[in-house]
Order: structure tokens, then sequence, then C-alpha cells
């Protein structure tokens, strides 16, 4: 294996070890020690659910739960919603689209919900400055923890 790509991987764990071991805060409520780039962690009842990596923690962490989000920016509670409604599957047409979703009349208010949802969820988060780290951190820990709403298809 490269080596440079070795100790990317080695030094995850240590990393990993510091996020989910972060006392968690509701998303609602922002600690003022929130860096400006990591990997975050949205968890129920001691079940981790989502790991997300970002370069702005604190605008991310909003967008996945602002009434107003879209589904563009609210995509864990677009997961959420669609698990909840049985709509799994994409569309790439004008019918059935993300956009069209939003509007229906049962997966509009379930996206509401998750949106909600979110916001009273345990989140955990680490600080991480290099966009590779964050990539592999979040890779890593959605495996390890068996996160049920992450998705590393393509599109």
């Amino acid at each position: 294996m490269n080596q440079k790509f070795r100790k990317l991987v080695e030094d995850l764990e240590p990393t990993f070890q510091a996020l989910v071991q972060k006392r968690p805060v509701i998303s609602a409520a922002f600690p003022r020690d929130l860096p400006k780039r990591g990997v975050y962690l949205f968890s129920e009842a001691e079940k981790h659910l989502y790991v997300g990596r970002t370069d702005n923690l604190r605008r991310r962490i909003q967008d996945h739960c602002q009434e107003s989000s879209n589904h563009n920016k609210a995509t864990f509670a677009f997961r959420i919603a669609r698990r909840e409604t049985g709509r799994t599957q994409a569309s790439y047409s004008t019918s059935g689209s993300r956009g069209e979703l939003e509007t229906d009349a049962v997966f509009g208010p379930a996206f509401g919900r998750a949106k909600a949802r979110i916001r009273s969820m345990d989140l955990r988060f680490v600080e991480e400055d290099d966009p590779t780290r964050q990539a592999l951190l979040e890779i890593y820990a959605a495996t390890v923890l068996g996160t049920p709403f992450n998705d590393f298809e393509n599109h």
C-alpha cells in the first residue's frame, strides 16, 4: 500500500474515537467551541444515524434541520422522509423528482417532521481541516458505526 495513504488511514482511529466519545449536544443549540471544518455525527438514544463532513460545521448543521432547507441542503432529513414514506427510488425525470417530492401531500410533511427530528438529535463533531482526511473519516465512521442513512452510491 502507498505509504502516504497508509499514514492517512492509520491516523483515522484516534480521530474517530474522539468523535464517538465527545459529549453530545443538541443540534439546535450550537456550542461555542464548534470548529469551522470537520466531521459530524447525528445520533438518537445511542443509535448513530448519519455521519457528514463539511468546511462550515455551523452552516451545514443548520442546513440539515432548518424548516426552510430544501432537498439539496437537508439531505439527511430527505433520506429519513424517503424511508418513512417508502419513496426510496430516485427519479431522474420531473415526475417523482426531489423537488416534486417536497410538495407532495405525503412526502412534504414527512420531510418537515424529519428536519424537526434532526433538531432534537444528539450531535457530535470533531475538527478536521484536511478535505482528504474528512472524506476518509466520514467513510470510516459510517462503516464502523453502520449508520443507516449514509449512502455512498454514485448518482
